[in-house]
């Protein structure tokens, strides 16, 4: 049975279930099939060996989730080779795609989880009632345990960026 969390999370103030676990730092990061358009996927395993901050956003048509994402590709050009930025949302690949190309977004990756919302189960931040991931943040170690992690209590605000880059700069 699916774990359901309630009593943690708003939206615009309304109360909503997180579908999933709510992962802590120690844990071993759960893997995901995530896509990168509609016939290539990806998993945890693709990004083997580096630090990966994971950047969870419902989509990035939406002011907040748009912001994040352009303020983590600004930070990914400091962090070098051994780090990647991944941007995950529920947006189908091709809306990412076109997001991206007009926002000048060029160093983070983007993922959908449109198609099972595993990832969104996995990590614990999957929306019950609105079928979105909900914002967060996780900091990866090469192997993939969990040295960070936020998950935001109204999803209509910003996350801790400073202390999620700190996070990533302390594995340099």
């Amino acid at each position: 049975m699916t774990q359901e969390r309630t009593g943690i999370a708003t939206f615009k103030g309304s109360p909503i279930t997180l579908v999933g676990p709510g992962l802590r730092v120690g844990d071993q990061a759960p893997d995901f099939t995530l896509n990168r358009n509609l016939l290539e996927e990806a998993s945890l395993k693709d990004y083997a060996g580096k630090i990966k901050l994971i950047s969870v956003v419902p989509s990035l048509d939406t002011g907040v989730c748009d912001a994040q994402t352009r303020r983590f590709n600004n930070e990914a050009s400091g962090l070098g080779d051994d780090v990647v930025v991944l941007t995950i949302s529920v947006d189908l690949p091709f809306a990412q795609a076109r997001w991206c190309g007009a926002a000048g977004v060029d160093r983070v990756v983007t993922l959908s989880d449109y198609k099972s919302r595993s990832f969104g189960e996995a990590y614990g931040v999957l929306i019950k009632e609105l079928q979105l991931d909900m914002r967060a943040i996780f900091v990866l170690d090469p192997s993939d345990k969990i040295v960070y992690v936020e998950y935001l209590s109204e999803m209509s605000e910003h996350p801790d960026y400073e202390k999620a880059v700190a996070a990533v700069k302390e594995l340099l």
